[in-house]
């Protein structure tokens, strides 16, 4: 992650700029870099849509949208400055010649910045669209210069290990690797950031984080809400492919990873690769044991009724899409030999709640063992969202004349040292304006995420669950989930 370092004169590129994404995340981001100061002096957004609009429009639909999805509100003032550094352009995805109007516009703004600036392409548009849209900036020569040119490109990237490869071999004939910011959200979340600064900047807990006092290890990403406007696009994923193949494999590789010799981007992302190759692949015939899958039908939400599925908007009345998944790893290796990695992660559950729990293991022999004294695990609660906090807990004596135990917590809060906390991509935008990419994956990471999931994505896909949907709205998900940690005496914390 970067140290500070100059912001050089920027133009920013924005395929969708007129949907969901660029509304709710990206222009919020930027004006929020805006106020803080962390924008290039000389910057332009250009933002390209289908549709025949003018600036002023444009910038008052974007003002309109800050209002509802900013984390700071600012002033009339800096409203002013930001709306004067955005353009509307209008552009079809599969003209030529619109690509060639648009290099001709980043000319003319080179020419007003007085040098060729960096120019920052964000693809904020459907997966099948990158295709067209590579091959357009290499014939055009949009992305000419590969140390001042970049491309961010969404998840999801591919939608199996063969397709990340092919995909990845096509942005490779426009763009050196150094030159691709293939972005994952969570990664620029505050206490996911933190995990390297906790671990490696920590001497009490690296000698601690092995096979050797670690029993197990969680991480959880539920979320309250169901598919609400994105069935169709649900429909071709599902809980796998969404949130457990890129999200829940990075933050268990932060998790997991081996020291790195530096802050260095190549170094941090050569120690995320070892992780994943480490994973031990999971055969077909063991995906059953290994991985659970669910589909919400309807429940009470916060004492609302709430509807499953298959009755949203856009879904098959008979979908074999998993909306809830949860899978054991382990890791082949000499730091995790024997420790369950497990993730889980759902939709229309019974709280929104992301969170890491590391479990101690129990003492060989304890003083207390044999009394009355109920002994707690030892656990090291991270939470992601919505509470951004570290939370350490053991055992102490309960004040008074007896000597009583009782499980207490000790809490880093973030918001207690900062209540206004960058949003995930405020981080990630100012990173990719600075040309770092720790906190991108890079090609050879994404297509070994792919392959961890490659036999459980095939089983599901093939095999019809006849059980869904098999767990209420509002709950924590199937039955089948508590079995797969209970058979090694765990439990989802």
């Amino acid at each position: 992650m970067s140290e500070e370092k100059v912001l050089h004169p920027t133009t920013i590129i924005i395929f969708g700029a007129t949907g969901d994404l660029a509304k709710r995340k990206l222009f919020p981001a930027f004006y929020n870099l805006y106020i803080d100061g962390r924008m290039p002096e000389q910057f332009n957004i250009v933002a390209l849509g289908r549709s025949e609009n003018t600036n002023k429009n444009f910038r008052n639909y974007v003002v309109e949208n800050l209002e509802n999805f900013s984390r700071k509100k600012g002033t009339p003032k800096d409203w002013s400055g930001f709306k004067s550094h955005i353009t509307y352009f209008q552009h079809q995805l599969d003209q030529e010649d619109s690509y060639q109007a648009l290099n001709q516009k980043l000319e003319d703004l080179d020419k007003a910045y007085g040098t060729r600036g960096n120019r920052l392409f964000y693809l904020s548009i459907a997966p099948n669209f990158i295709t067209t849209i590579s091959n357009h900036i290499k014939n055009a020569s949009l992305a000419s210069d590969p140390a001042k040119d970049r491309i961010i490109i969404e998840k999801p990237f591919g939608h199996d290990k063969q397709s990340a490869i092919e995909l990845n071999n096509l942005l490779g004939e426009t763009f050196e690797e150094e030159q691709i910011y293939r972005i994952d959200h969570y990664l620029g979340k505050e206490t996911v950031q933190n995990i390297l600064a906790f671990r490696f900047g920590n001497s009490i807990y690296e000698p601690l984080w092995n096979h050797n006092y670690i029993e197990s290890v969680q991480i959880t990403v539920a979320e309250e809400v169901g598919v609400e406007t994105r069935g169709a696009f649900y429909e071709q994923t599902g809980a796998l492919i969404d949130m457990v193949q890129n999200h829940l494999l990075q933050i268990l590789c932060m998790v997991a990873m081996e020291p790195p010799a530096s802050l260095e981007s190549g170094e941090i992302r050569d120690r995320k690769v070892d992780v994943l190759k480490s994973i031990r692949r999971i055969s077909a015939d063991q995906v059953s044991h290994y991985a659970v899958r669910g589909q919400y039908g309807p429940g009470i939400i916060n004492g609302v009724e709430s509807k499953g599925y298959r009755q949203e908007n856009g879904i098959a009345p008979d979908s074999n899409t998993e909306t809830f998944a949860a899978v054991k790893f382990y890791l082949d290796n000499e730091r995790w030999q024997d420790v369950p990695f497990y993730v889980r992660t759902g939709k229309k559950m019974k709280e929104k709640h992301s969170y890491i729990t590391i479990q101690f293991k129990p003492l060989p022999h304890s003083t207390f063992s044999n009394s009355s004294h109920h002994l707690s695990a030892n656990r090291l609660i991270i939470n992601i969202q919505p509470m951004m906090d570290i939370r350490l807990q053991f055992m102490t004596k309960k004040p008074g004349l007896s000597l009583v135990l009782e499980p207490v917590e000790m809490i880093f809060d973030n918001f207690a040292c900062q209540e206004d906390t960058p949003e995930a991509y405020e981080t990630l935008l100012l990173e990719a304006l600075l040309g770092d990419l720790t906190l991108f994956m890079r090609s050879d990471q994404v297509e070994e995420a792919w392959d961890v999931v490659k036999t459980i994505q095939e089983s599901w896909k093939n095999n019809k669950d006849t059980s869904f949907p098999n767990y209420a709205a509002g709950s924590w998900g199937p039955e089948d989930s508590m079995e797969l940690v209970k058979r090694q005496g765990h439990k989802w914390v």
